[in-house]
């Protein structure tokens, strides 16, 4: 005698595939049970027991689906729980680490005297590497959260009181971006003069002195890593605070000092830029215009930033006794 299963015992089956050992009689039992009442109930409204079943099994919908709603399984990677603290934490590094990531090994490329299309083609690999293992471990970390049912990284439920406090203008996100994307921008810049030359016509001709390499160039990369360290912080606390306003300071006459002392001996700039592009005396006109209007700059900028950033400063502190 040959068994046939019908479509009921089929949806059955298939739904008790994912069900614990322990719950999979009784949960079938009641399963077909309601099954067969809901095939009744159309049966008797003048439906034929074919099409009444079929129909049933069709409103169920998918029988895995329905075995993780009887058992709580769930059905998704990371729930809504948790979805929040998983995209700002992953935003977060990607925005920090990345560019971390590229512009080390730049220089390390760089300095083992790579060409600029190596150092181009090892940043971008090293970077898709870097963001493809942070996108893959910090989901790892709230799938596991999410499955062992620890709560939130917040814990507990939300309260007014988690409200976050109003960020100062010049210490949001955006501005951490971008002061880390301009240093970045800054030190390809220096790179490509470096190894290609700003004029196009004159391969190899650079703006800044060939002597400040190697070690004035990397004094200066270290300093623009210090401020793109000082621009995570003023992010991370909020607000610029008074600490914070004298490192600024004091990375800002770390960088001026030195930029105009090289300036005034005639070792920042190269001093065969302008005439080698400008033929007769122009070139050399040219050249101690440009040195002159670079050391305004250099001196407008330092005291621009530091004044800024000491304003802020002021006016955070100034706030903060406001509310006390």
């Amino acid at each position: 005698m040959t068994f046939t299963a019908t479509l009921t015992d089929r949806y059955v089956d298939a739904a008790m595939r994912t069900v614990p050992e322990a719950q999979r009689d009784d949960l079938a039992t009641e399963l077909r049970g309601s099954i067969d009442d809901q095939i009744e109930a159309r049966i008797a409204d003048g439906a034929d027991p074919e099409s009444a079943e079929r129909a049933v099994l069709t409103d169920l919908g998918d029988p895995d689906v329905l075995a993780a709603g009887y058992t709580g399984r769930q059905l998704h990677l990371i729930g809504p729980r948790y979805y929040l603290d998983w995209w700002r934490l992953l935003k977060l590094l990607l925005w920090i680490v990345l560019p971390c990531v590229a512009f080390a090994v730049a220089l390390a490329q760089v300095l083992n005297g790579a060409t600029i299309g190596e150092v181009i083609g090892s940043a971008v690999v090293t970077v898709l590497t870097a963001a493809l293992h942070i996108a893959f471990w910090v989901t790892l970390v709230f799938v596991v959260l999410e499955r062992t049912g620890h709560q939130t990284m917040t814990s507990g439920p939300w309260t007014p009181e988690r409200l976050p406090e109003p960020r100062q203008r010049g210490a949001g996100l955006g501005d951490m971006i971008a002061s880390i994307g301009f240093l970045l921008i800054m030190a390809g810049v220096i790179l490509w003069d470096h190894f290609i030359g700003l004029v196009p016509t004159q391969r190899g001709l650079s703006f800044l002195n060939e002597d400040l390499w190697p070690w004035w160039i990397m004094a200066l990369f270290l300093v623009m890593a210090m401020e793109a360290v000082l621009a995570i912080a003023v992010y991370g606390v909020g607000r610029w605070t008074v600490p914070l306003a004298v490192a600024n300071g004091i990375l800002n006459l770390i960088i001026a000092v030195p930029a105009l002392w090289l300036l005034a001996e005639g070792r920042l700039i190269n001093p065969d830029f302008f005439p080698s592009i400008i033929d007769g005396a122009e070139g050399e006109t040219v050249q101690t215009i440009i040195v002159t209007i670079v050391a305004f700059v250099i001196v407008g900028v330092a005291i621009w930033d530091t004044t800024d950033a000491a304003l802020k400063a002021a006016r955070s502190r100034s706030a903060a006794h406001a509310l006390v």
